[in-house]
Parts: C-alpha cells; structure tokens; sequence
C-alpha cells in the first residue's frame, strides 16, 4: 500500500524561514527541540502546567508543548535563542542576571518568554500584572520574589553584573552560568544524545505490593519490529541490588519476581524511538498475583505484619536516638508541659526537569550522561550494577533542573547503563512527569509525639520526643532521617533533659529519600509548635522566649557538643524584633476593624526557629579540589560539586579568586566529570560552601605555594593533559566524632541558625490561608555572595509554604503538576532578608550554608500565624481549607 506523504509545514522561527515535514499534530516543543535543535525550550509536563516550554506565537506567550505543527503555517514564533541580539541581552535578559533570577535554570527560557511578552506591551508593568502575565510559569528554585523584582526593573536595566568586583568574596557577582542560562545554551539531561542512539523506557508494577512472572516477550517482539530488547533482572549483568550506604544495599534495578511500591520496575523496553513510545505497558503479559499493601507505618511496625525485607524484622529498618540528662525528674519539676502528636504528609520534590540521560560503551568502559546531583556516587553505584571496576564507569553530570535531594538517589541511570552495556549501543531514557513523579523518593511522612516542659521563667527543661518515619518500599536516606532528626529534635535551644528517638519504617508506600532538610523540617512543625504552646501557658511573648532558649557560642546541645562559635540564632532575633512587634501590632488593628465590620477574614502572626548542622551526621564528609595555572596566566577549577542551581559553582570561583588574589574572570572551570575532576561528595546537606569551599581555598593556597617554589622556572614546567602546568589540591573533612548509645558526640563541625515571621490571612468561612508576608534572618557565617544567598532564603520559603499549606502527594493520584500543586507567583508573598554574618572560623573566609535551613522554620512559622489567627492548633499537615475549617469549628471560632 503506498503511503501518503507527510505535509510540510512552513513558518518563521527567530527570524527566519522553516520548513518542517511531519505529523501536523506533533507538538511545536517537540519540532522546536527535535528537528530545529532549539532546546532552549524546555519540557517539564508536556501538559500545559509548569510553562517550562513558553515560547512566543505570533506575539503571545504560548506554551509549545500544546501547540500543534499543524497550527503554525505561516506564523511567526520565537524562543530563548532569539532573544539576544548577538553579544547583547534584551533588558531583561540582563535584569534577570542582576536580580539572581535564575538558580537552575531549568524554567528560566520560560520565564524569559513569559517576561517578554508582557513587556513588549507594557514596558513598565505593575506588580499585579508581572504575577498575572507570569503565573502560568513554574519554578521551583528561586521563590519568584526576585523573578518579580527583574520584571519590574528590566525597563531600566544596566546590563549584567560585572565578573569582577573589588574583592571576589562578599561581592554580589552574577551567576558564572548565568549567561548560558539567559540564553537557552545550558545543556539539561534531554537536551544532549547521541545521534545512534536507542531509547529505552521501563514497565512499572501497577501495584503496590505483588508477586509477579514474565513470560516469553517474543510476541511482544513480533508485534514490534522496532522493539530490540526486553530487559528484566536476569540482565543485570552484576548486582541487581543498589542504595546509599555500603550495607543494605535493597533496591533492585528490575524487580525479580517481587514488587514493593507502585510504579516499581520490573522490566524495561529498548528500541527506536516510535517503537517505544507505541508500545502500551499492558502488551508485556506479566502474570500479577496482587498482595495487600501495607501503606501505614504503624500497621507495618505491628506484630505480625508482613514482613517487606527480611533483614529488618518488625518492618524498622533502623532508629535513632539521644538521650541527656534525667527526663523524668525535668518534666515532673516543669511548672508547664505541652504536648501534641503531629503528621506530616508524602512531599514530591516536584523540579521543572524530570530525569533524563544516556549512557554509551567504549569497550570495557562506559559513560553515562545525566542530570544529578552526586556524580561519584552514581559511579560507584552502577560499578556495581554493572559488575566493573569504579575506575571503567565514567560519570558525566549535565546542567541539573532541581533537585533539592531527589536526585541524589538513582533514577534512569541503572537502566540506560544495563541497556547500553549489553547491547552496547548508546542507550537513552527521558521520564515523563508522570513517570518521575511516581518512581522517585518524596520527603518523609512523619509521625511525631512530644512533650515540652519548662519552668515558670520560660526556661525549657524537658523533651520527649518520638518520631516514626515513612521510609516507604526501600531504604534510600531513610538512615540518615532517622539520625538526624533526634540531634535536632531539641531545635536550637538549650534543653535540660531530653530523650530523642526515631524509627525508619518500611511500607509498600513511595520510597522516602532526602528532601531539603532530612527529617528536620517535619521535626521543627512539632517543636515550634510546642514552643509557641509553652509561650501562651506562660504568657510569654513567643519571640522572647525563643531568645531566652537560644543556643549561643558557650552553650551544650543534646549531644554533650560545646559550641566555640558562630551561633547567630540570638541576632537572627533581634533582627526579626522590629518586625514582629510591627507585625502583631498591624494584625491587631486589622483584626479589630474585620471584628466591627463583621467580616470572616482574621490576620495571624507566627515566629519560629531552627538549626541544621552543615554536612553528614558524624560520618567521614571530605571534598577534594583542584585548581591549575595554565601557560596563558588563566586558571582551571576543577571540581566535582554539582551545582544544581544553589550557585556552589559561583562561589567556590569566588572563594578561589579571593585566595589567588586574582579577577574573577581569569578562573575557568571543569565540573562534575569523575574522569576530569576528583570527588567533591554529595550536593546535598547544605555542605558544598563549607567542605568544598574550604577544599577550595586550600587548593589556591597550594598552588600559591607550588607556584612560589617553581619559582623562574615556572614557565619551563611542562603542561599536562589540562593544559596546566602547576595544579595545587585541597582536601577538607569537617572535625566530628562518632555519637555514642545516647547520641553523644558531635555529630557536626558547625550549624546554621535562623528565624522566620509569617503573617496570613484565614478566612473562617472557607478555611483559606493567604501569606501576606515573610521575614527571615539566617546566620550564614559569611555571606560569599549574598544575591545568592538571599536567593536560596526565598527558594526555601517557596518550599516551606508549600509543605505548610498545600502539599501532599498520593500515590497513583498526584503524578502530575495541575493534581499535586505548588506554590505559584500569586502564592509567595513579599519576603524581607537578614543576612547574619556571625563567623565560622573553620569555614571559608568565615561562611557555613542556608541551602536547607532556609525552608526549615517556614512551614512551623506560618503554622504559628494559623493559631494565632483562629485560636487552635493544626496538627496535620498540610494545613488544607477543610482542615483548618474543621479545626475552627471544632474550636468553636466558625463566623
């Protein structure tokens, strides 16, 4: 039968003339990326949610991926790369760069050709109409507030920041990626493949918990052609095993015979491209036999559960534990104890990128190229997988959409690496957001019982503090929740007694893996809570007495660590004291003039606090560091931190001009490539300015030293395969101890500090929360570059509200961003920063971290201003209209 030719659509792209032959209801993202090559357009849906594919159609904002070829002849349409005119940025271009309005880097295309179009019609826009014109636009890093502040100021911008700047350290420099970012040329996980390569995708269980069989593929195969290969566990061609710690490595690649959680591989497909996106899961017969899931934790903790994995009896895969003092005796000498039990809910990290990558073989080595945040983790892992040696596995990360912890775990990676290795062609996989959001770890679910007593002076003397946590189907960083959590379980204060434990559970639930914060965050909802209960016992303003609990340089935390230094919750505070006492004030005159009015809305104001210890849990933490002289006088970084849009990539280059004594501009940088860098460690516990950014300055100096001893022969020494021709090395560890039966020790070299004001509006009609304003003090030690500080501070709020309002992930319910939400332009208020700069002496020209204790204090914060706006505590989160509502008429507050 003779086909029917293909039509050929004609249309302006950027100015010029196309002609693109095909399917007319392919979508304008697919064409612009896939035959155009323009992908500086993004997909993160390819649904209409996030706007990560906002091109101009025509004039008009549009996004790509809803657009049909068939739509465009004779149109005109315009993406990221048309923007700049050559080496000149349109103004907002370069307001975006002066403003710090992209972290990652992922949604800024969309930002861009949103901003655009609304400037090209109004150059000088309101702040309601920047949120409207922008409010189809995701992003999950930046918090919008300075995304907002750009659009308003792009009329009068002066162009990008400058790369250099009298004295690198402090300076407000512009991102060193930034360039890329503003222009589409930054390179993410789908952006790069080879021009051969095959495309696999995996089959995921449709049950929670089964046992299941796969019969001979072949008539799968006769069906389709351009099916290759069907990959199960039998393919596996070393350990079918991997996960985070040296033991009890408990997730398959491919599930052999037994599935734990809902969307869990059990086999994967290889082909062309049309073959494996033709292809529907249900043509690979598998014999399911459904068991029943256990989805709480307390029912899997029972006796006579069913066991999930046979090395941890009772379903617990570890605990936690820290115990000081005399408990008893503190709470029954406690003039007020406050108690409560609290839940937290399933949180999906929801990045713009979902995962995307390929891996290639080389003979008895392969690479795999993909978005991550931990490159030498991810090696030695598919080592395993593979049954090689770490030194034949090459890791290559790309630019990384987002991460916030959830893409420290593997995702696509084992399987393109299998794929390739037995087929040995290049190999490719790119998730869809339903696919990412349903096979990769959330935050844990938490369920928290305390008790916080003190005496009639305020002063806290006893805690009791269980926390069970919802590891889900396999491990992951459930370890690490469970020990972190009772270090911080006390918050930063001084607590007399205390008992602190934790159990990591297992269930046929998602699997619960690291999230900005590690446990912390679930563990500061209930604390603060607790604090603001003793306060009002008291009648104690809950600003003072958090200042009379505060740990300070000279106090003991729970684990028997004597602090030397940098201990700013104290300044944080007083900072913030202006602003709470305006606050509460404000709050009481609106309130009284909606009383008189007879209308539902009242005004709240919450306050709460944290700490966070920068680096692992009193485990071995080091980076290594490289920085090289080149016969041109430049200088080559070469670091194995991945920047996933925190900006580490920026301020290790600041820190390493600072001890060179040289321009920020004359240091170049190699990133993230296991065969070009050394290991860095994980981006991930708000470590990478402290560890890597003191392996960094140890580098400079050393090459300072190396470059003194070379002295006149310097410019004779031959130059190696980097084209350096002296390199220095730097080495950091931070100084802990293991922590003992009781979690006794230091669990870490230094912590950050801070403090947060919420103020909201509930309606007690409807039970809405509107957050009117936030203001936050974090003590970073020293702010290297405080544009981007103040950046991770608004990031971290955006995530916070969302945990404390609007985010709860259900598995087989939410896989999409119109289902799950999070917060938009219009839902982040106006936000106010301190900056405390109250020195580290073992950090970096004095700097810690903010990238999690920025999102710590936000969710208990705004939960305080609930409370203070209707008279009753919301102990599950998040706190939804129909759960505040039930709480208000329970309470009898309904209007």
């Amino acid at each position: 039968m003779t086909g029917v030719a293909a039509p050929v659509i004609t249309f302006r792209v950027n100015d010029r003339d196309v002609a693109v032959e095909g399917d007319p209801m392919r979508r304008l993202s697919e064409v612009l990326r896939d035959d155009l090559r323009l992908t500086g357009t993004k997909v993160g849906c390819d649904a209409g949610d996030c706007g990560a594919c906002t091109v101009r159609l025509d004039g008009d904002p549009v996004c790509a991926c809803l657009v049909p070829l068939g739509q465009l002849v004779g149109r005109e349409v315009e993406t990221v790369e048309g923007l700049a005119d050559g080496a000149a940025l349109r103004p907002i271009q370069a307001a975006l760069l002066r403003h710090g309005g992209a972290q990652c880097g992922i949604c800024t295309p969309g930002m861009l050709m949103a901003a655009d179009g609304l400037l090209s019609a109004n150059r000088q826009p309101t702040e309601s109409q920047v949120l409207d014109a922008m409010g189809g636009v995701l992003c999950r890093c930046t918090g919008y507030r300075k995304i907002v502040e750009a659009v308003l100021e792009a009329d009068h911008a002066e162009g990008p920041l400058p790369a250099t700047a009298p004295g690198a350290v402090g300076a407000r420099l512009a991102r060193v990626d930034g360039i890329d970012q503003v222009t589409g040329v930054t390179a993410f996980g789908a952006d790069r493949a080879p021009t051969d390569v095959l495309y696999v995708r995996a089959i995921r269980s449709p049950f929670a918990h089964a046992r299941f069989g796969i019969p001979d593929p072949s008539e799968l195969h006769a069906a389709h052609p351009g099916l290759v290969r069907v990959l199960t566990a039998a393919d596996v061609p070393g350990q079918n095993r991997y996960g985070i710690y040296a033991t009890g490595k408990d997730q398959p690649v491919f599930a052999d015979g037994y599935v734990r959680y809902l969307g869990e591989a059990v086999a994967a497909i290889v082909g062309d491209a049309a073959t494996i996106a033709r292809i529907d899961d249900v043509e690979l017969r598998i014999d399911w036999e459904p068991l029943e899931p256990i989805v709480d934790p307390e029912v899997a903790a029972a006796p006579g559960a069913t066991q999930l994995h046979e090395a941890s009896p009772g379903n617990v895969l570890t605990s936690g534990r820290v115990a000081r003092g005399d408990l008893d005796e503190a709470l029954a000498g406690s003039a007020v104890v406050a108690a409560g039990t609290f839940e937290t809910s399933h949180v999906e990290h929801a990045y713009i990128e979902p995962e995307a990558g390929y891996a290639a073989r080389d003979g008895d080595r392969i690479t795999v190229v993909a978005t991550t945040q931990t490159p030498y983790m991810d090696r030695d892992e598919i080592a395993l997988i593979l049954g090689l040696a770490p030194e034949r596995v090459r890791v290559v990360p790309t630019a990384c959409g987002g991460g916030f912890g959830g893409k420290l775990d593997l995702s696509l990676q084992p399987m393109v690496a299998v794929a390739a290795w037995v087929l040995e062609r290049p190999v490719r996989c790119v998730y869809s957001r339903p696919e990412s959001m349903r096979s990769t770890t959330k935050r844990h679910p938490s369920r928290i019982t305390a008790r916080l007593g003190a005496d009639r002076d305020g002063r806290f003397r006893a805690l009791d503090f269980h926390g069970d946590f919802d590891t889900g189907a396999y491990a992951s960083w459930g370890p690490t929740v469970a020990n972190r959590v009772p270090v911080h379980a006390s918050g930063p204060y001084v607590v007399s007694a205390l008992r602190a434990t934790t159990r990591a559970i297992y269930t046929n639930g998602p699997i619960g893996g690291a999230f900005r914060g590690f446990g912390v965050p679930q563990a500061a909802i209930a604390g603060e809570a607790l604090v603001d209960d003793v306060a009002i016992q008291l009648g104690i303003d809950r600003l003072e007495i958090r200042l009379l609990n505060a740990l300070r340089a000279g106090s003991t935390t729970a684990t028997g660590q004597v602090l030397t230094a940098s201990a700013g919750l104290a300044p944080c505070l007083e900072a913030l004291r202006p602003a709470w006492q305006e606050a509460n004030s404000d709050a009481g005159a609106a309130n009284a003039a909606t009383l008189e009015a007879g209308t539902p809305t009242r005004r709240g104001v919450g306050i709460a606090a944290m700490w966070y210890g920068i680096g692992n849990t009193s485990l071995s933490n080091p980076s290594t560091i490289r920085i090289g002289l080149r016969r041109d006088g430049t200088y080559l970084l070469f670091s194995g931190a991945q920047d996933i849009g925190q900006g580490s990539d920026t301020i290790l280059t600041q820190i390493a001009a600072e001890t060179l004594d040289v321009p920020f501009s004359e240091i170049q940088r190699v990133t993230g490539d296991t065969d070009r860098t050394a290991d860095a460690g994980k981006t991930s516990a708000s470590r990478q300015t402290f560890v890597s950014g003191n392996a960094t300055r140890s580098a400079a100096a050393d090459l300072l030293r190396r470059i003194e001893l070379a002295g006149p022969d310097l410019a004779a020494l031959d130059a190696d395969d980097e084209g350096c021709i002296v390199v220095g090395t730097g080495i950091y560890d931070p100084r802990t101890t293991p922590l003992d039966a009781d979690g006794q020790g230091v669990p870490y070299e230094t912590y950050g500090f801070g403090a947060q004001i919420a103020v909201v509006d509930v309606d007690l009609e409807l039970g809405t929360t509107i957050v009117r304003r936030i203001v936050a003090a974090h003590d970073v030690g020293r702010a290297i570059n405080p544009m981007l500080v103040e950046g991770q501070i608004h990031g971290g709020i955006a995530q916070g509200l969302g945990l404390a309002l609007m985010e709860a992930y259900e598995a087989g319910r939410t896989n999409n961003l119109h289902d799950y939400l999070i917060p938009t332009f219009g839902d982040v208020p106006p936000i106010e920063v301190h900056i405390i700069e109250d020195a580290e002496p073992a950090g970096p020209f004095g700097a810690k971290g903010v990238g999690e204790p920025a999102l710590i204090p936000t969710a208990p914060a705004i939960l305080g201003a609930i409370r203070d706006a209707i008279g009753v505590r919301i102990d599950r989160v998040p706190a939804t209209p129909s759960r505040v509502l039930e709480a208000i008429i329970a309470n009898g507050r309904a209007v």
